[in-house]
């Protein structure tokens, strides 16, 4: 993958209420976005709104909430089970599904004894596997391997931090994504959390051929990169090798499960993987947005009156989350979800900053006094250590976190495709106009226009009556879009639907579904219904929700 570095300027009640809403403004909306924006033409595309999705049950783990007590999901069909990641009771529930207007939780697993966090869980052919990161977080974690009856296989070594686990199509081979997040930088606040540890960031392969019990297991490291990454891929910790900088999140499988591409979220990049070989083979820089482009707008402030969306000076870096693979006419395509991530999670080192405190220069940005104003640009997040071109101490461009959007890239030349710009802002401020960019803490307008917007990080693929369908779940305000891909260079908005309730005052109790975080999608053939369903896992709610997918054109209400 040879990326282009830059875009160039050119349950219940509650959840009826939400979907009667975005009944009302679905014409509203097509009326607005007239399609979504195209980086390669000067117009839109517009095409019919064929698919709805329409909630049809709900689970919930209850409080406390905000605790991650349902954050990823997986399906095995052959129990007609979904099981959810539990990080709250550091366990795996295991839902029957086999009703999916009544899921019922039937059993758990406990994790506790393999590590401190339960961070993913993925299923092929009745063989679950579940990530566990370890205490310290920068010691190695492990990857728990589960049979059908859920009892352990084995326990599989990992890098530190398993953030992620997927199987390849083919179910060889076991992918596992470790972060391997510092704990601290210079060594700030070394009585409480010890020496700064930067582990290095890894992918375990672990080849299945050989029997879950007894599987192969190696690492694809960064360590090749340590004389230099590429120009735009983003190292900055401080005192850190690139193989320490570098954070795999997400991983996505090729059909034939022979490459994997990686996303490194803080690092604004791709790692390409060949599995059999366990190797790294490219970092490729993911580049930037033009925020000044009509159609790539987003609204800056939470002190601006409201709903502003419009062209901004600024580039939007993408790092995505979540990532995922599909073909069209031969060729493969990767689609991201552009959620943004900040360095400012642990002690010593942060590189973002408020817009207001920048030290611009003045021919790049000659009316920086204006655009410091709160009610401009002043409240952004952006980055402190990007866009100083010529060196000279000053910032020649700002540059904020994630996109605001999703992303269809050409997996062999790296070319964006698709970008949809500043739709999902549009989206949502058509939909939720007196809570646009609410957050999942809270219905207050504006709140999170400053960082990251409605922040898209799950992602779902998935063929509906021969249509290859984009789910995006959208994590502050809620909710899931959903869009119509089959040709990655013309997509279309067909429905969004979020189950969050926004009454006043907020309370956690009565909000609905809060913080999608895993979105899994079920084929009709593997639903126990006959019908395409899609399973999302709400990390604050700690709910499970499920989907029915139609190609009608009315609507079905919970």
């Amino acid at each position: 993958m040879n990326p282009e570095p830059t875009v160039n300027k050119g349950a219940d009640g509650p959840a009826v209420r939400q979907v009667n809403h975005m009944k009302t403004n679905l014409k509203l909306l097509r009326a607005l976005l007239g399609g979504v924006y195209l980086l390669t033409t000067a117009g839109v595309q517009a095409g019919p709104l064929e698919f709805h999705v329409t909630p049809i049950g709900r689970f919930t783990n209850g409080a406390p909430y905000n605790l991650s007590a349902a954050e990823i999901v997986a399906h095995d069909p052959g129990t007609q089970r979904l099981l959810v990641v539990n990080g709250r009771d550091r366990r795996i529930d295991v839902l029957d599904i086999a009703n999916p207007s009544n899921p019922v939780k039937v059993a758990s697993v406990d994790m506790s004894p393999y590590g401190a966090v339960v961070n993913s869980v993925a299923i092929h052919d009745g063989l679950a596997a579940v990530a566990v990161e370890a205490s310290p977080k920068t010691s190695p974690g492990v990857v728990v391997l589960l049979d059908r009856s859920l009892a352990v296989v084995s326990v599989v070594p990992a890098g530190a931090l398993p953030d992620m686990v997927t199987f390849s199509p083919d179910g060889r081979w076991l992918l596992c994504a470790n972060e391997g997040e510092p704990n601290t930088y210079n060594n700030f606040g070394s009585e409480t959390n010890g020496p700064s540890i930067d582990p290095e960031g890894s992918i375990t392969v672990i080849d299945l051929s050989t029997g879950a019990a007894n599987p192969t297991v190696r690492t694809a490291t960064f360590t090749a990169f340590n004389g230099g990454a590429p120009a735009g891929v983003r190292i900055f910790g401080p005192g850190a090798t690139v193989a320490q900088d570098l954070e795999p999140e997400y991983i996505a499988v090729s059909a034939d499960s022979t490459t994997a591409w990686v996303t490194l979220q803080e690092n604004n990049a791709l790692a390409v993987v060949d599995i059999a070989s366990a190797t790294v083979t490219t970092l490729a820089p993911l580049g930037a947005k033009d925020h000044s482009v009509a159609g790539f707008g987003l609204d800056p402030s939470d002190q601006d009156g409201g709903i502003n969306i419009r062209p901004w000076p600024i580039f939007g870096m993408f790092q995505p989350d979540s990532i995922a693979a599909y073909s069209y006419r031969g060729d493969t395509y990767l689609v991201t979800a552009n959620e943004g991530e900040a360095r400012a999670d642990w002690p010593g080192f942060r590189d973002d900053v408020r817009f207001s405190t920048l030290n611009l220069d003045s021919n790049a940005f000659p009316n920086a006094a204006e655009l410091k104003l709160t009610n401009n640009l002043g409240r952004l997040t952006v980055s402190r250590v990007d866009g100083d071109t010529d060196g000279d101490g000053d910032l020649d461009e700002v540059y904020t976190y994630g996109g605001r959007s999703f992303t269809i890239w050409s997996a062999a030349t790296g070319e964006v495709i698709f970008d949809s710009g500043d739709q999902l802002e549009q989206l949502t401020a058509a939909v939720f106009p007196l809570n646009f960019n609410a957050s999942h803490g809270n219905n207050t307008r504006d709140n999170r226009s400053p960082a990251k917007g409605p922040e898209p990080e799950g992602l779902a693929l998935g063929k509906v009556a021969g249509r290859t369908l984009a789910f995006i779940g959208l994590e502050r305000i809620g909710g899931v879009a959903v869009y119509d891909i089959s040709n990655p260079a013309a997509p279309v908005l067909q429905d969004y639907v979020n189950t969050r309730t926004l009454a006043s005052p907020f309370d956690f109790a009565t909000a609905g579904d809060l913080g999608p975080e895993g979105v899994i999608f079920i084929s009709a053939e593997d639903s126990p219904t006959g019908k395409p369903l899609l399973a999302v896992a709400h990390e604050i709610s700690g709910s499970v929700v499920i989907y029915q997918i139609d190609k009608t054109a009315s609507k079905r209400e919970l």
